[in-house]
């Protein structure tokens, strides 16, 4: 039986950046990012980094481009992807990007009828699969499980492997 937190020998590794003013000062919790992690640790992956920059389109390209550096595996955002005037998220995001994976962000809006209202991205940056998620906790994991069954096979071809 493999282990549960390897799929084909790659282990399934991630990282989750919260994006969030409140939670950046120390005046909001971080439930989405935890739920995230959590939903991770479920599903097989060892998240191996956590971290939490406040709102805006230089502080996420910035943190993303760290955690990306030499990475190969999942980068979760939570937060930033709305309306709202400081919500910059996928601006960032967007900037470090080698290429957009569009099909993972239209499946992640197609869960909640309030996913019509979200701006995330996904792409890859490096060997690194990166994927937007709203910063409701709900949202976020409702999201994040609408494509999880596709990301070890994206994680298992930005490693260089192919699937017969």
């Amino acid at each position: 039986m493999p282990h549960p937190g390897r799929s084909n020998d790659i282990e399934l590794a991630a990282k989750v950046l919260t994006v969030s003013d409140g939670v950046a000062e120390g005046t909001r919790e971080d439930r989405s990012g935890d739920a995230v992690a959590d939903r991770l640790t479920t599903a097989g992956f060892q998240v191996i980094d956590r971290r939490v920059v406040a709102d805006g389109m230089e502080t996420v390209a910035e943190a993303l481009v760290e955690l990306c550096e030499g990475f190969t595996g999942l980068v979760v955002t939570t937060g930033g992807t709305g309306f709202g005037p400081r919500d910059r998220t996928p601006e960032g995001t967007r900037i470090v990007l080698d290429r957009e994976a569009p099909g993972l962000a239209e499946a992640m809006r197609l869960v909640n009828p309030l996913g019509r209202l979200s701006r995330a991205l996904a792409g890859t940056r490096g060997e690194a699969l990166v994927l937007n998620l709203p910063g409701s906790t709900s949202g976020a994991v409702e999201c994040l499980e609408a494509v999880l069954d596709v990301l070890p096979h994206a994680l298992r071809l930005l490693a260089g492997r192919r699937e017969h």
